[in-house]
């Protein structure tokens, strides 16, 4: 669910999209900044392998869709007008990601619960922001015109936030149905499901290392009484604050577990650089206010922290292309003073 939860901030944020900064930082690693989408909440912009292609989530109204649904568009072309809707139509979606090959997709979605989107009830609760958890989530296999060939899970509860290993092998997904939400993976043809994460707390947002032997991800870990007390009572309600969490890898196998940003706040959506030895990510650590989202570098092990983006209150969902040539994004700059996140891709520079 990690384009609900972001579009949620996003919300948060108001209509802002001005630059923060006189001398942007972007010039660095950024170049030819070119936006994709033109209205609604667009994010979870995912590359095809062969780097042609962009999945991504959409509440886009003017495309009839009345919550998130799943388009893919060509990187050249963009999607100026309704691009190819890949989803049902049906229910509530999210974390679509291309499958090897090219001429697949899997997403989650909420369809086989009811036609309708489900309601999120008041995520504004007791004065904090929250994030629905629907238990009526599965994760399914599409071709590009949209016929679902495969159910890859089906046990009760929430299963989404699945994606794929480079090497095609492997997809990573979160599960509460250990009664937690951990991180699973299983093979690419959702057979071998197993629990790799253990600790209490919510473990989401995962993805592959280059060399698909690594994952990174986004954890909230509640310390005190209080605090595990209040996750363990929002988890009965299909719920989760988001306003903690930090960046952690770990082994494909969940060895090697290693907290990787202490910054406070929340960081989130991180996906490993090329190279494999860095991580870009998400962050509103620097907010005076916490509506302050900015895109970040790091090291493996949480050295050398690099601002990427200053523009607009709000970036994040980075990924690189496979060939390593170009970085997608979402962002609210750029929308004449609504609400609206967009995608955008630029070239890459290191």
């Amino acid at each position: 669910m990690r384009s609900v939860f972001t579009l949620g901030f996003a919300l948060l944020l108001g209509a802002n999209c001005t630059a923060q900064t006189t001398d942007s930082v972007e010039s660095k690693h950024l170049s030819n900044i070119r936006q994709l989408t033109f209205g609604g909440d667009n994010a979870e912009a995912y590359f095809s392998f062969d780097n042609k292609q962009l999945v991504f989530q959409s509440n886009y109204k003017e495309w009839g869709v009345s919550c998130d649904q799943i388009f893919y568009m060509d990187v050249d072309k963009g999607a100026a007008q309704k691009p190819p809707m890949l989803s049902t139509g049906k229910g509530r979606t999210t974390c679509a990601y291309f499958m090897p090959g090219n001429k697949t997709i899997l997403y989650a979605s909420t369809h086989q619960g009811g036609d309708n989107c489900p309601d999120a009830g008041d995520l504004h609760k007791g004065g904090k922001y929250l994030w629905p958890i629907f238990n009526t989530y599965d994760i399914y296999v599409a071709d590009l015109n949209g016929k679902i060939l495969k159910q890859l899970t089906n046990a009760p509860g929430y299963d989404a936030e699945a994606t794929v290993s480079p090497d095609g092998k492997k997809i990573v997904f979160t599960s509460d149905r250990s009664g937690d939400l951990e991180l699973w993976t299983m093979d690419i043809d959702g057979s071998n499901q197993k629990q790799i994460t253990f600790g209490l707390g919510y473990d989401g947002g995962a993805f592959f290392s280059p060399d698909s032997k690594k994952l990174v991800f986004r954890a909230s870990r509640p310390q005190t009484p209080e605090a595990i007390e209040e996750y363990k009572q929002l988890l009965k309600q299909g719920l989760v604050a988001p306003t903690n969490m930090e960046i952690y890898t770990c082994n494909v196998d969940g060895s090697d577990l290693k907290q990787v940003t202490h910054l406070g706040k929340a960081n989130w959506a991180p996906f490993f650089h090329p190279s494999g030895k860095k991580i870009i990510f998400s962050s509103n650590h620097a907010s005076k206010t916490g509506f302050y989202f900015q895109l970040y570098m790091m090291n493996l092990d949480g050295s050398g922290l690099e601002q990427i983006t200053d523009q607009s209150l709000f970036n994040a969902f980075p990924m690189f292309s496979p060939d390593g040539k170009k970085l997608v994004f979402s962002s609210n700059r750029n929308n004449g003073g609504t609400h609206d996140t967009n995608v955008f891709i630029a070239d890459w520079k290191d």
